[in-house]
């Protein structure tokens, strides 16, 4: 009974888009990885859900329990697929080649699966719209036949994927498993790990095992050069990128807007920003490079809501010195709040054509966008 609660209190979660709970199984390790989990959240986050798929970490469940989060897809072997696929099709519409990364590396991950050495079933019901994310398959269990091989195919093939969008390759390497378990362990746990720190228990542990090395990894990308994919995806995103450096360079002093021209910055994800001129600065960088989360563009007062970055312990807000958000729509809700106090101060300084009044509406849009 325990578990079948679990389950309908996950089920519960997912359709109406609360947090969903810690999930504690016979074989854990779907939260091994919550670093690439975070990712996708923010990736699936910046678009739309069609399939009202549930959380990424039901896409590594066993069948059982990944049932809950299909949405209205019926095949649980495809459920990783489907997610990973969802994610990168939003991020790819935003331009930003590290939340599509992440969704590469979740469609690696191995899920779970009964007991030690078995391998999980491949999905063939349904092929990914990416043709990126359709080159990849899961990791198999460590200890299954042939998985060695198996599982260093996988990640050079990644890496190549990686690399064909202008990421860096050697993030493939994040996509391993554990070491080999015991055939035939009773508690079909094997070398797992399941507690949930931001940073992913298997990297936190050390129990991560490299499937290839560095100069793998380095003769698979060999000539390989970032898609049209990615091009395309920052050509549809020019249009809003170019609004927002253009109200950026207005509201920053001389010296911001002459530092964000050539775009030269580097935002560094949990640094802070000191001073509104950097905050200004940050934000065009994050924009122009396609990392910023925060998609609202109104400038009212002078100020653009500052930009909203994965880092930290999921997302960061710039110039906000040492804070991180775990959840997207919070990082999102503090910038639209840190541009209306700035809005309300240029009004009250007496900034020509601008009211509080005015600001309260910008915050509203900001907050519904």
């Amino acid at each position: 009974m325990l578990f079948k609660s679990v389950v309908l209190a996950v089920a519960y979660m997912a359709t109406t888009n609360l947090a969903v709970p810690i999930l504690r199984r016979e074989v854990p390790q779907e939260h091994a990885h919550e670093d690439i989990l975070i990712l996708m959240r923010a990736a699936i986050a910046t678009g739309s859900n069609p399939q009202n798929l549930g959380d990424p970490v039901f896409g590594l469940l066993g069948d059982a329990a990944a049932a809950a989060g299909l949405g209205t897809t019926t095949d649980a072997d495809c459920l990783q697929q489907n997610l990973a696929d969802l994610a990168f099709t939003n991020s790819k519409a935003a331009g930003n080649v590290t939340l599509m990364t992440g969704a590469l590396i979740y469609r690696a991950l191995e899920r779970n699966t009964g007991s030690v050495g078995t391998a999980s079933v491949s999905c063939t019901s349904t092929t990914a719209v990416n043709a990126e994310i359709a080159a990849i398959s899961q990791h198999q269990d460590p200890a299954s036949t042939g998985a060695a091989a198996t599982n260093k195919a996988i990640v050079l093939t990644l890496a190549q994927q990686i690399a064909s969008i202008g990421g860096n390759p050697q993030d493939a390497l994040k996509s391993g498993t554990f070491a080999p378990g015991t055939i035939g362990d009773p508690t079909a746990k094997g070398n797992t790990c399941d507690n949930i720190v931001d940073e992913g228990c298997i990297n936190a542990d050390n129990l991560l095992v490299d499937d290839a090395t560095a100069d793998e990894i380095n003769s698979a990308v060999s000539g390989v050069s970032a898609a049209s994919a990615t091009a395309a995806a920052a050509a549809d995103d020019s249009s809003s990128t170019s609004a927002s450096a253009a109200a950026v360079a207005t509201a920053a002093s001389s010296d911001a807007a002459s530092c964000a021209a050539p775009v030269t910055v580097t935002v560094t994800a949990g640094a802070a920003a000191t001073t509104a001129a950097e905050v200004a600065v940050s934000t065009a960088a994050a924009a122009a490079s396609g990392s910023n989360l925060q998609t609202f563009t109104g400038a009212v007062g002078g100020s653009l809501p500052p930009a909203v970055t994965t880092g930290g312990k999921g997302f960061v807000v710039a110039g906000e010195t040492g804070d991180s958000f775990l959840n997207l729509a919070a990082a999102l809700q503090r910038s639209c709040s840190i541009q209306h106090n700035a809005c309300a101060d240029a009004a009250n300084s007496g900034a020509a054509g601008t009211t509080v009044a005015d600001c309260d509406t910008q915050n509203t849009q900001c907050t519904a966008a």
